[in-house]
């Protein structure tokens, strides 16, 4: 188990930093409006926000090509957006609408996009990680350099399907990612409360691959610790274990009072909000201007209300799709 203090890692390029910034605002102003809107009663639906963990996905996605793939959990809204699904079917498919990217049949513990490599969102805790194990295992036998990513909790770590994806992928070398966005609750159970290792990373060691404890809110850090992991798949090195230590600032699922989260430790880990962070490290460091800036967020809640309007504006499936895509209607033989 290795423990990232930045020695020696590669440094996202001026170009790089702003589109990490740039996936961040976009996370957190359609999760904003998520919230927002069920708060209004426009949506009804589970929500389960990753509102303080921008930074994870948005380093990992810029180090990832359009045809690399993500597998993601229920509370992955931020890293389907980081990957590039567009807005519009994205909030289609939140809002149960016939455009979106199931048809509205999956809503948002659901939802697919393979255009842009979000292969599977799926709302039993950790199976992303099987399913990233067999995507990743395909592009071994393509031959291609293609890289997959499993995101999942901490509380996932846990159960079976983490230990057996880690030797498998280990054993057969396969070019993978796990991705653990420790937040530090494994739904209402402190992490302390449910896990013997004081980090998970240490747990790669079993089965004979590189972990690495990162700070999940720092954006130089995470975007090191991804780039080396993934360079690594895609040059054939096999999977690593990534331990991304974040906070999530609301509940479990929307609604939940977060009883279990002491009113302290929430206030310093709000204060210590990355995206904000972030953007004064971007303006004291002359990467980009107040401006510049100002304008990127403006055009992306324009984005986001132009991706409501559109859902809202759709129509619901029919009845006639409560059968469609469940059985193959042709079988070539």
């Amino acid at each position: 188990m290795q423990e990232s203090h930045g020695a020696n890692r590669a440094m996202p390029n001026a170009a790089t930093q702003l589109d990490m910034y740039r996936r961040m605002v976009r996370i957190e102003r359609n999760d904003d409006a998520i919230r927002r809107t069920v708060k209004l009663g426009r949506l009804q639906t589970p929500y389960y926000s990753a509102r303080g963990q921008e930074v994870i996905p948005a380093a990992v996605s810029v180090n990832l090509n359009p045809d690399d793939t993500i597998c993601t959990i229920y509370r992955g809204i931020h890293d389907m957006v980081a990957k590039g699904v567009p807005l519009r079917p994205l909030w289609a498919e939140i809002a149960g609408r016939v455009t979106g990217t199931c048809k509205g049949k999956g809503g948002p513990m659901h939802i697919t996009h393979p255009e842009s490599g979000v292969m599977v969102t799926t709302g039993i805790v950790g199976s992303s990680m099987p399913i990233a194990n067999g995507l990743a295992w395909a592009a071994k036998l393509d031959g291609s350099r293609r890289v997959s990513v499993a995101y999942f909790g901490d509380g996932a770590s846990n159960i079976g399907a983490f230990h057996e994806s880690l030797n498998l992928a280990s054993l057969w070398k396969l070019p993978v990612i796990f991705v653990c966005q420790n937040n530090r609750f494994a739904e209402h159970t402190r992490y302390e409360n449910c896990t013997a290792v004081d980090r998970i990373a240490k747990r790669a060691e079993s089965y004979s691959m590189p972990g690495v404890t990162v700070d999940g809110n720092d954006p130089f850090e995470m975007y090191a610790v991804a780039r080396e992991a993934i360079e690594r798949a895609r040059d054939g090195g096999g999977p690593t274990l990534i331990e991304a230590i974040t906070f999530r600032f609301f509940g479990h699922v929307f609604g939940d009072d977060d009883k279990y989260m002491t009113k302290e430790e929430k206030a310093e880990a709000m204060a210590r909000d990355p995206l904000p962070a972030f953007k004064a490290l971007l303006l004291e460091r002359g990467i980009a201007t107040e401006p510049v800036l100002a304008d990127m967020e403006k055009q992306i809640t324009a984005e986001v209300e132009d991706a409501i309007a559109f859902a809202m504006g759709s129509e619901f499936p029919s009845s006639d799709e409560l059968r469609r895509d469940v059985y193959a209607t042709e079988i070539a033989l």
